[in-house]
C-alpha cells in the first residue's frame, strides 16, 4: 500500500510514519509534505495514492484549500488537534478523523477500519475508485448525534412534558429562555439560548437571531424587511419573528 503524509510539525510526521511501518513494515510511504504548495506541486507529477493521512492547519493554511482545488480521489485520515473540522472532513474523502496527540492504537484503528471494509466492499481492487470512497465515507461517519425529544417543565401546577416537535419557537427574554407551543402557551426552560440550541436538531431549528430560534415547521410564509431583514409569520398566531441581516444568507440555505 502507498500512503502519503501531509504534515506540517516534523516529529509528528515521523511519529505517525513509525506507526505505519508498526503496523505494516511492507507499506510504502510515498511522500511527506508540509505545506499547500507542497502537495500542490506533489499532486500533479505523481499517481494517487491508496490512502493519505492528512493534518488540516498547514505552514501556509487551512488543508480545505487544497482539496478544494485539487482533485483527490484518494481517502483521506485526517490527523489534528481541532474537532471542528469532522463534518468538512467528511463531505471531502474523509474516511478517518484522530484527535491529536497521536497514539499507535489510534492509527491501528484506522487501518482496521479501513481494511477491513475495503475488503467488505470490494474485490479488493489496489485502489479505491469513488464509488468505494463514498462508502466507506457512509460507513466510517461517526454515529449520529442523538438530539433532545422532549423537555420536563415545571411549572405551578406541576411538570409538563413538552415534545420538542410541538415548541414553533424559543425566545430569550431577561435571561430566562421560554418555549412557546403551537397553541402559544408559554413554558420556562433552564438554561441559555446557546446551550438549548445544541441540544437540538439543525435541520429543525435555526437561530435567527440573539434572542430567538424557530421550528422550521412553524413557519407560515416570510415577508421581506427593512435593512436586508426577514419577518417570519408563524402559523396559528399573530406573532412576528425578524431574522436578523447577518443570518439572513444562511437562514435562505437552511430552509431550502
Amino acid at each position: 500500500m502507498k500512503i502519503l503524509i501531509i504534515e506540517d510539525e516534523e516529529i509528528a510526521s515521523n511519529q505517525l510514519a513509525s506507526y505505519i511501518r508498526q503496523y505494516n513494515a511492507d507499506y510504502e510511504i510515498v511522500g511527506t509534505l508540509r505545506s499547500i504548495k507542497d502537495a500542490t506541486a506533489w499532486f500533479a507529477i505523481h499517481p494517487k495514492p491508496d490512502l493519505i493521512f492528512s493534518d488540516i492547519e498547514l505552514l501556509d493554511g487551512n488543508v480545505f484549500l487544497l482539496y478544494a482545488t485539487v482533485r483527490v480521489q484518494s481517502p483521506i485520515i485526517f490527523t489534528t488537534a481541532y474537532d471542528q473540522f469532522l463534518q468538512r472532513a467528511f463531505d471531502t474523502n474523509g474516511i478517518g478523523y484522530i484527535l491529536k496527540p497521536l497514539g499507535y492504537q489510534k492509527v491501528a484503528e484506522s487501518f482496521g477500519k479501513f481494511l477491513s471494509l475495503k475488503k467488505e466492499l470490494s474485490n479488493p481492487p489496489e485502489t479505491l475508485n469513488m464509488a468505494l470512497i463514498e462508502q466507506l465515507k457512509t460507513a466510517l461517519q461517526p454515529n449520529a448525534k442523538s438530539y433532545k425529544q422532549r423537555f420536563a417543565v415545571k411549572m405551578r401546577n406541576g411538570i409538563h412534558i413538552l415534545a420538542v416537535e410541538d415548541i414553533a419557537y424559543f425566545e430569550s427574554d431577561a435571561g430566562v429562555v421560554f418555549a412557546f407551543g403551537q397553541n402559544q402557551q408559554k413554558y420556562p426552560l433552564n438554561g441559555t439560548l446557546n446551550d438549548i440550541e445544541e441540544l437540538l436538531d439543525p435541520n429543525h431549528f435555526f437561530r435567527i437571531n440573539r434572542a430567538e430560534m424557530v421550528n422550521i415547521t412553524s413557519i407560515d410564509k416570510l415577508e421581506t424587511y427593512f435593512n436586508d431583514r426577514l419577518i417570519i409569520k408563524a402559523k396559528d398566531t399573530n406573532k412576528e419573528l425578524i431574522v436578523s441581516a447577518n443570518r439572513v444568507p444562511a437562514f435562505r440555505k437552511w430552509i431550502e
